[in-house]
């Protein structure tokens, strides 16, 4: 359920090295999180161009219960993002790992991602 080439996050982000950019990291959120919102329906997401710092908000998620904040898992620069979520925002929740991606960041600090969990750690943190 949670890929092991993945890094998380405990405010439930994955990140995958490498992205499809140059020096790029892509960030979604897990399917925990999609399971929490329940039906997507807007997706709010960081511009390509704009920086964002680790662990402060940079989108929202809408759905039909609730709007959740998206969290940085690391700074640096925006440097795309899932345009096909503008329409389909329910892509988030039937493909959190693959077409459901929200954007992709080339860090200001490549080890940066070293401190995030792997599968194992982030199971285990949603049964605490």
């Amino acid at each position: 359920m949670y890929p092991d080439d993945l890094k998380y996050t405990t405010e439930h982000e994955w990140l995958r090295t490498p992205g499809e950019h140059a020096g790029s990291v892509r960030i979604g959120i897990t399917h925990y999180a999609q399971d929490a919102l329940g039906d997507i329906v807007y997706v709010s997401l960081p511009e390509v161009g704009e920086t964002v710092e680790a662990g402060s908000t940079c989108g929202e998620l809408e759905s039909t219960k609730s709007v959740s904040d998206v969290y940085a898992p690391v700074s640096g620069e925006v440097v795309a993002r899932n345009e096909s979520l503008d329409a389909t925002p329910e892509l988030v929740n039937n493909d959190p790992y693959g077409g459901g991606w929200l954007f992709e960041v080339v860090p200001t600090d490549a080890s940066a991602t070293d401190e995030l969990m792997d599968a194992a750690a982030y199971e285990a943190s949603l049964s605490a």
